[in-house]
Order: C-alpha cells, then structure tokens, then sequence
C-alpha cells in the first residue's frame, strides 16, 4: 500500500487497540498534533511526547511504514494538502504563534507577497471584462464561499446580473446550462475544494467563457483560466491567513465599480433611491 492511499491520523486509529501503553501515549500525542511528526527527528519526537526513541520506531512500523522519513514525508503530503490539525503546534511552539504581534507580522507579508504579483494592466483588463459580461458567475465551496458572497455583495451594487453558485437546494447545470463566452466565471479555488469547483471550470471550458481564477500559494494553478491571481495564506497558527484573498476581493470590486462608468453610477443611484423607498436602514 502506498503511503499516501491512507491518511496518517486513520492509520494511527486503526491501530490503536493493539498498542503497548508507552505506544498508546505516543498515539495520543500524534492524535493531537499530527504535524509535529514532520517537523522532528524520531529522538526530539520521542521527547516532546515523553516516550522513548525505540517506542517511536515500533509505532511507526506497526502504523505501516517502512521507516520513520517515509511517515514524515506522508504528514508533511498532508500539510500541503491544507487540513488545520496537521498545522497546529504542541503547547510550547502554540504560545509563540498565538500572540497579536505573530498574527500582524503575517498578515502583512501576506498582502505584500499577494500584491506584488498583480500588474494594473491585467487588474483593469480583468475588471473591464467583469463589467462587459452578460452574467457574472462566481463560485467558492466552503471558506471560499464567503469570498464568493463578499465580491458579489460589493459589485452588484453596479451590476445587475452578479450570481454566487450554486444556491440552496440547486445544482450547477441550472447555470452552466445557458453559460455562453461572453459569460465571466469567477473561481475562488483556495486549497481543499469540493469536485464541483472541478465540474464547474469543465463547464466553462466548453463555453469558451473566460475564467477568473483567485487561489492560494498551496493550490495548483488552472491552466484553462484566462487570468491567475495567486493570494499569500500562511498563516501563524493552524489556520490560513485570508487576508490577502479579501483585499483581492476589495481590490476588484473597486476597480470594477470605477470601470462601470455612467450605467454603474446610475445604476448605483438607483439602489441608493431604493433603500431610502424601502426604508432599509431606518
């Protein structure tokens, strides 16, 4: 069996009614922190977990693996891949990362490194094709779905026609059904999506309708979109850092609100008119 063809936290469950009781404590430690196995040699992890070196080379061999670096390139497989548990830290490594200064300190250098990689000719070209579609069609699955709903929230304040998909209760086909190539498809493909994101830039694909595809340092490129943008997400903790993929966001609902020009000023006027018809703030 492949290392990678089963998960490291399942091996270690599946064996747990067969260890010895210094094995069960190395068990446990790992259960919590799974990812401190890809940052120690087998003597430091044996330490931190208060068992000894030859304890740990038994649990590895009776997890199914043929030497501790096998186990240790499979976690850190893993870490790539995005779960938070193979991200957090045992208690003296977690005190460091949890602190205001440690969090500042990378949310700044992810918004530099997301911002240097944009030009301001691909930013206003992508705007004014978001703003020349019929229909903008913008997706994300889980975390993502809120950046999904946050760029629409801004932008459809100057256009009319601005869907996050799919909706409760709906499928992808009732859009991708009538997907043409003057549609925009805009794709929040932060790590860790569901296949649908996969369906949905097939669909496109076939329409020929131009892709925007926003993801993060860990995710691997979309080859078929027609524009890129990478966002820095390391975070300090187990969690990613999103505040790189926001200010994308903010960054293309401002520009798009300026490329709208006179219909999305008006536009603009209108639902500004509405809400004081409406009373929606009062």
């Amino acid at each position: 069996m492949r290392p990678s063809s089963e998960s490291f936290v399942r091996r270690v469950r599946s064996k747990l009614d067969e260890l010895s009781s210094t094995e069960r404590l190395l068990a446990d430690f790992l259960l919590e922190f799974p990812g401190e196995l890809a940052s120690y040699a087998g003597n430091e992890l044996a330490q931190l977990a208060g068992v000894s070196p030859s304890t740990v080379s038994r649990f590895i061999r009776r997890i199914g693996y043929d030497s501790y670096e096998e186990a240790r390139r499979h976690v850190r497989e893993e870490q790539e891949v995005g779960s938070p548990l193979f991200h957090g830290s045992s208690a003296g490594a977690a005190r460091q990362v949890r602190s205001v200064t440690a969090h500042f300190q990378q949310s700044q250098a992810n918004l530099a490194a997301t911002f240097e990689r944009l030009s301001d000719a691909t930013m206003a070209e992508i705007a004014r094709a978001i703003v020349g579609a019929p229909q903008v069609l913008i997706f994300g699955s889980r975390s993502s779905q809120a950046f999904a709903l946050y760029l629409r929230w801004q932008i459809i304040q100057v256009l009319p026609r601005v869907m996050v998909i799919p909706g409760p209760g709906e499928t992808l086909a009732e859009y991708t059904a009538g997907l043409s190539e003057r549609d925009c498809v805009i794709v929040f493909g932060t790590r860790r999506q569901t296949s649908q994101m996969d369906r949905l830039l097939q669909a496109a694909v076939r329409a020929a309708a131009p892709i925007l595809y926003i993801s993060d340092h860990a995710s691997p490129d979309c080859t078929q979109a027609r524009w890129s943008l990478q966002a820095q997400c390391r975070g300090p903790g187990p969690l990613d850092n999103h505040v790189g993929v926001m200010a994308l966001c903010d960054l293309l609902a401002t520009l798009v609100i300026d490329a709208s020009g006179a219909a999305g000023r008006k536009r603009l006027a209108a639902v500004e008119q509405e809400h004081e018809e409406l009373g929606d703030f009062e």
